[in-house]
């Protein structure tokens, strides 16, 4: 089976209306991305963010009449640019994507390899992950700086939450790093069943790595673990600051990200007061902020 494929330029304010009218005009799915390379990380509770300009495709039936389309498109949205429409020819699109993802290393001994590829056997730590519904696939600077922080600091039996844990690629490194448990919290549900998905392919026992929502997440005094790693915005991480540190036994460790140069003191402000030993490391426009739980 062919395919049409229509494509246009719009703005954030007008993308869903367009994506409605799209539907309304019998299109298969409608995706949006980003028109600039403007950076959006995960939304907060309730918000589903989108760039100032966005792309707009559009997916039909090879059967589908679309003569009228662009003229129609246009007049209802007369700001709307670039209208082209592409005959697409079948093809097995999943594997034509994932071709596109490849393995990737982080640091000496860390590797994170797609589940179709075939990987060597050798002495290096390989977690197996595919892009999905859930932040964190080891792409983005913000988890890159975090899994090469892994690598270079080895968990060994050490006790971790993986705050934010979206795809849950840092809880699962840090368990075949030989951590000796990871409790992953998220506040989207959606990030839980990745991560207990991807818990599963990487053959890793329930036991090891525990899954729940930040509300369901209750560290007893006396059992509190040896570091957090929070890769999620720096908004949150400033109020989440006393919370973090209260889960940390005193000497732990502290790994943060998805930070942004222009934040970084006030993330130092908000830390301070409970680390020491606080170090920034950048990639890019990026942060890692890191620090020892004061006694």
């Amino acid at each position: 089976m062919n395919w049409q494929q229509v494509n246009c330029l719009s703005t954030r304010l007008e993308a869903e209306a367009i994506s409605l009218f799209f539907e309304t005009f019998g299109a298969l799915s409608v995706t949006y991305q980003d028109a600039k390379d403007d950076p959006i990380l995960e939304p907060l509770p309730g918000e589903t963010p989108l760039w100032d300009n966005v792309n707009i495709t559009a997916l039909y039936d090879d059967k589908y009449d679309l003569a009228t389309l662009p003229q129609t498109l246009k007049t209802t949205f007369p700001n709307t640019q670039k209208i082209i429409i592409t005959p697409l020819q079948d093809q097995q699109w999943e594997r034509a994507w994932m071709d596109d993802y490849h393995p990737m290393k982080f640091g000496e001994q860390l590797w994170i390899y797609p589940t179709h590829y075939e990987r060597p056997n050798d002495n290096s730590v390989q977690v197996l992950l595919d892009p999905g519904l859930a932040f964190g696939t080891g792409t983005h600077p913000t988890t890159a700086l975090c899994l090469e922080w892994l690598d270079q600091h080895p968990p060994k039996n050490l006790t971790l939450i993986d705050y934010g844990c979206g795809s849950g690629v840092l809880a699962i490194a840090a368990i075949k790093l030989g951590a000796k448990h990871v409790i992953a919290t998220d506040i989207d549900e959606q990030a839980l069943i990745a991560t207990e998905e991807n818990r599963k392919t990487n053959h890793i026992d329930e036991q090891k790595i525990a899954v729940c929502l930040p509300s369901h997440l209750n560290i007893p005094p006396l059992q509190k673990v040896d570091g957090v790693l929070a890769n999620i915005l720096s908004a949150p991480l400033c109020k989440l600051a006393p919370t973090l540190a209260a889960f940390i036994k005193p000497q732990g460790i502290i790994v943060l990200s998805g930070i942004l140069t222009t934040q970084q003191q006030s993330i130092v402000d908000a830390y301070s007061p409970f680390f020491s030993n606080i170090n920034c490391d950048h990639r890019d426009e990026w942060l890692r902020i890191t620090g020892m739980r004061k006694k």
